[in-house]
């Protein structure tokens, strides 16, 4: 495997943009905490884009306010991801992840593993945990990839304004009959406001289902590629944790070859030097994640997938103040369906070659466009 060289170096966006990657485990994991890095930028107009088309990873402008921002928003949603909130989630998830399973099974093979599965369960999940049918799951599937969108403007209007509606009706719906969900906790909170709550659910679409559908999709393509340790699932339900942490940290073969320039996005707010390069303030700083789980200097041999690893701290869900809030959903979501799919299907497997299933490259999120299984 061709690793990104560990360090930072000048890229491109795709929109042609300049950005400095960085891709040090070290430099990346003290960068999510810098104080001069942040997802603003004084000029928006001015600022390198992922994007000219899509808003997802744009910046604002609210430089002064932004940590202040972040932690009214991150205290919002404290009790949305409580330890009691997860424990009492769980068994819904299993329920809803056996249903889905019952149908895979009952398709004819082979299937489309993510449309079957990976996408509808944190779909459901999310919308679960926010209190809207479930039934709606498609709408957010359309919503999330109109919004992503890399080249039709109008497609990604389309989508921000057919989410952000159902949402605030949704919302306007919790403040007159709440119940006992993640809406119904925001709208209870006065210092935040409808149009914030709206903001901050939105985020919980996409980011709580795109990448958690991505990540079952991940570990299916590389438990398949990695069959004795699909049969040590089945034989030991107790490393599935750990089969987790390595999947979120792991590439799979369908990320070999792919374009690897990218990150986090960040935008220093003040110039500053790191390893004798200056950052200048406004630019595009991308952490990249993903690159810096695989630095050989904490991660040893990183281009084996082994779920027997004694440390695996990996930065799939970045790290300090960032440090996705979401994380311990999308572990429940992944071990649920790992333990489901390798007790309830032990013979699934890709129904073709890894090398041959077609990436997403329309989409700033979401990169396959099927995954055909058996079993």
């Amino acid at each position: 495997m061709n690793r990104v060289p560990q360090g930072i170096q000048r890229v491109r966006t795709r929109t042609g943009d300049p950005a400095w990657l960085v891709t040090g485990y070290d430099d990346v994991r003290r960068l999510f905490s810098d104080p001069r890095l942040g997802k603003t930028h004084r000029a928006p107009e001015l600022a390198a884009r992922v994007s000219r088309v899509s808003d997802l990873g744009a910046p604002t402008a609210s430089v002064e306010t932004e940590r202040a921002d972040h932690r009214r928003m991150r205290y919002a949603l404290s009790h949305a991801f409580s330890a009691r909130r997860m424990a009492a989630i769980q068994p819904r998830v299993e329920e809803l992840a056996s249903r889905l399973v019952d149908e895979l099974l009952a398709s004819p093979r082979p299937a489309d593993l993510h449309a079957a599965f990976s996408f509808p369960l944190p779909a459901l999940v999310i919308a679960e945990l926010l209190g809207v049918p479930g039934e709606d799951r498609d709408r957010f599937r359309r919503w999330s990839e109109d919004m992503a969108h890399v080249a039709d403007p109008q497609r990604v209007r389309a989508g921000t304004a057919g989410l952000r509606d159902y949402l605030a009706a949704a919302v306007a719906a919790k403040r007159a009959d709440p119940g006992e969900d993640v809406l119904s906790d925001l709208v209870a909170d006065d210092a935040v406001p409808d149009e914030d709550v709206v903001g901050i659910a939105s985020a919980l679409v996409i980011a709580g289902h795109v990448t958690t559908a991505g990540a079952i999709d991940k570990g299916v393509i590389l438990f398949s590629r990695h069959r004795e340790v699909w049969d040590a699932l089945r034989r030991d339900p107790s490393v599935i944790p750990a089969a987790v942490e390595e999947v979120l940290r792991a590439l799979s073969p369908t990320d070999m070859g792919a374009d690897h320039a990218g990150g986090r996005i960040r935008y220093a707010n003040q110039a500053f030097e790191l390893h004798g390069v200056t950052i200048e303030e406004g630019d595009m700083v991308l952490l990249g994640n993903h690159a810096a789980n695989q630095d050989e200097r904490v991660f040893e041999h990183p281009d084996v997938f082994d779920i027997g690893r004694a440390d695996n701290p990996h930065l799939t869900f970045a790290h300090g103040p960032y440090y996705c809030i979401g994380a311990p959903l999308a572990r429940i979501e992944l071990r649920v369906a790992f333990e489901l799919l390798s007790r309830r299907a032990p013979a699934l497997r890709l129904a073709v070659p890894a090398e041959e299933l077609r990436r997403r490259d329309d989409l700033l999120i979401g990169k396959l466009v099927e995954v055909p299984v058996t079993w």
